[in-house]
């Protein structure tokens, strides 16, 4: 089956953009290259096509109490404007998907999943529907540019009336954008910098015209486009998960570092028990971030952690060279006693035990 295309795929083709398959959509790696396009994001302003992700629009007098029931995070506290970052969780605790919850309003909530999840969890928002909820899956229909860097607020203020500076991270508003209507404006991003993501309805806006105004006013300050591979570099320095990788039905949130979002005092939820169990009696191993000792080494997935002694200990979830340090950073699960900030580790590297010291992400510090 071929490949689904986002509404961009045509203007990533106009700039030469590398493409690739990632989670059944075709996708730009790279425009100019990684380098380039992640330096523009930390120094300058980047613009990216995130249209592969999904959107589920959960609507009724019980919503939340859908939500609440399949998500770890307490959805209670959201007002209308408000973003919240949560997981849901398979009933032994292993990670469905990490998500956000948009409250659009009273009873109407946005879910923004993965896209490589969405069938998965369309299906498992479904099965445990048991109050009524109208479920409607909108991610063939939601366009979606996520504009990220210093000068981003500058550069989409010259496009709307929207109160994008005075926009709290984690909210959101809706209004015109670039004369198109009801462009939804979120203060969030996968980068670690100050950034917007646009939701755009395909059939009742144009989203080229977004995109090809925000090229056109952000040129002069510095705005490249940015591909997947940027993305990717970027949210590692930040210590940012990919599910996937650092996350999977095989991991909890409280090795995974996201006991912070886990609200089991919320009351009941699915996989709750599991992990009011796991925090009891503590988790085995955690997600550690480390950086390279030295320079020229790269840690990529599934490389072996070893400890001083050359034995196995874990395994590497997330690995790249980090443009901004120019050396290599990573994450991945050791046991709790090795994944102490200092503690000295060995990335097993073509049969090299390379050294490396855990470091708490976020790698650059802002």
């Amino acid at each position: 089956m071929r490949a689904k295309r986002t509404p961009f795929y045509d203007e990533h083709l106009k700039l030469d953009a590398k493409m690739t398959d990632f989670g059944g959509f075709e996708m730009p790696v790279q425009y100019k290259g990684i380098k380039t396009e992640h330096h523009a994001v930390r120094k300058t302003a980047g613009l990216f096509d995130v249209s592969h992700m999904g959107e589920f629009i959960l609507s009724g007098s019980s919503a939340l109490d859908l939500i609440q029931k399949i998500t770890i995070n307490d959805a209670s506290v959201l007002i209308p404007g408000k973003v919240q970052y949560t997981a849901m969780c398979f009933e032994d605790g292993g990670l469905v998907d990490d998500l956000l919850v948009y409250k659009l309003d009273e009873h109407r909530f946005m879910m923004v999943v993965n896209a490589s999840n969405i069938d998965k969890d369309r299906e498992w928002v479904n099965r445990h529907n048991e109050f009524d909820v109208g479920i409607e899956d909108r991610s063939e229909s939601t366009a979606l540019l996520a504009l990220q860097g210093p000068n981003a607020e500058k550069i989409l203020g010259e496009l709307t009336d929207l109160p994008v500076p005075d926009l709290p991270y984690y909210n959101f508003v809706s209004g015109s954008v670039a004369g198109q209507n009801d462009v939804l404006v979120s203060a969030t991003g996968y980068t670690g910098e100050r950034g917007f993501e646009l939701y755009m309805d395909i059939y009742q806006t144009d989203p080229v015209a977004v995109w090809s105004a925000l090229l056109e006013k952000g040129t002069p300050h510095g705005l490249e486009p940015a591909g997947l591979g940027a993305r990717d570099t970027l949210r590692l320095e930040t210590g940012l998960l990919l599910y996937g990788n650092d996350i999977t039905k095989k991991t909890n949130p409280i090795e995974a570092g996201l006991g912070w979002l886990t609200k089991l005092e919320k009351g009941d939820f699915v996989g709750r028990d599991a992990l009011l169990n796991i925090r009891e009696q503590g988790p085995n191993r955690k997600l550690a971030g480390f950086v390279m000792n030295e320079a020229r080494h790269i840690p990529r997935s599934d490389y072996d952690i070893c400890d001083e002694d050359g034995k196995k200990i874990g395994f590497v979830t997330s690995g790249t060279h980090s443009v901004t340090l120019s050396k290599g950073v990573g994450m991945g699960y050791v046991p709790v006693s090795k994944a102490q900030i200092g503690e000295p580790i060995n990335i097993s590297i073509r049969k090299d035990l390379v050294p490396a010291t855990v470091t708490k992400p976020p790698f650059i510090k802002k």
